[in-house]
């Protein structure tokens, strides 16, 4: 199958790149430096926030994985709708024209705003983000249901949890570093959904072939309920360090997180939240209609590299 994937070097895409390829895909990638891949071959330089690749480079496509998208930085609410939300449905109309058969996008669970509970949350439960990351991909969502539910070209929707995997930057790797400088035990408080990235992949390659037509929205997690604790003990474990004590009380531990809120650019509960919030989401619906399985947990990957990618819970 001839593929594209935009985005084709960051944490995501190189990896599904790399699994393409090594199934035999014929893989056009584009990213905005033209990076090379890990084969060394150089991506097709494009920044779909000012331009769209060439209708030529998308014929004969069979499908369109587009990660391309603003998530760790704080940026401009102007930079998330430009690349986030516009370029998104651009790109999508421009395959539609050129005959691709499907569109599968990347989007996050942030697409589905706060959550009004504790519960697990299904496709249904959505409600609009406050945020400009959830905003923007929860924007781009509304607009290709509106102009893709009735089009000959399928659209897939993927709203990941939060991605682990090896060699990423993100809340694992700070979590990391915290358990290397002594870190005391969490408090057993609070819980997230996460997805591995290999089955995150997984999952990417089986969208482009499984039975589609309109528009289709899967939310992706492993199925399991991560604490700060449960992250915190199995990173002790990879590193050799045994169990570690509880011994900061509950209120210091709110202290901290609300000193750590007094930094520019961090809002009143912020760092609390992303510790020891519940946010949790179900994969029933993807277990439900398609062949995917979530083959991994958190603790079936082992080493000092272990960290993750917000997409952004």
């Amino acid at each position: 199958m001839k593929c594209l994937v935009s985005g084709a070097t960051g944490f995501i895409g190189r990896h599904l790149c790399q699994r393409l390829q090594a199934r035999g895909d014929f893989v056009i990638a584009l990213s905005r430096s033209g990076a090379t891949l890990a084969n060394g071959v150089p991506t097709l330089a494009i920044d779909l926030a000012q331009d769209m690749p060439d209708r030529e480079v998308l014929r004969g496509v069979g499908v369109v994985f587009h990660l391309a998208g603003i998530a760790h930085q704080k940026a401009d609410p102007a930079d998330y709708t430009a690349l986030n939300e516009n370029a998104t449905l651009q790109l999508a109309r421009e395959c539609a024209a050129a005959g691709v058969a499907r569109f599968v996008f990347l989007s996050s669970v942030k697409a589905m705003g706060p959550a009004a509970g504790f519960a697990a949350r299904s496709e249904r439960d959505g409600t609009q983000p406050h945020d400009a990351y959830g905003y923007s991909k929860w924007r781009a969502e509304q607009q290709l249901q509106a102009e893709f539910a009735e089009h000959a070209m399928a659209v897939v929707i993927l709203r990941p949890a939060l991605v682990y995997g090896n060699c990423a930057k993100g809340n694992l790797a700070l979590l990391a570093k915290g358990v290397t400088a002594g870190l005391p035990r969490p408090p057993a408080l609070g819980a997230r959904s996460m997805v591995a990235l290999e089955d995150l992949v997984d999952l990417l390659c089986i969208v482009a072939e499984v039975p589609v037509q309109g528009v289709q929205k899967w939310i992706v997690t492993d199925g399991q309920q991560y604490s700060t604790r449960r992250v915190y003990d199995h990173l002790r474990q990879v590193t050799g360090k045994g169990a570690g004590r509880a011994w900061l009380p509950v209120t210091a531990w709110r202290l901290a997180a609300a000193l750590l809120d007094c930094r520019p650019g961090s809002s009143s509960g912020a760092t609390w939240d992303k510790l020891f919030g519940t946010e949790l989401y179900s994969n029933q619906a993807v277990l439900a209609q398609t062949p995917w399985r979530p083959r991994y947990r958190l603790e079936d990957l082992a080493g000092s590299d272990m960290s993750a990618q917000e997409h952004m819970p």
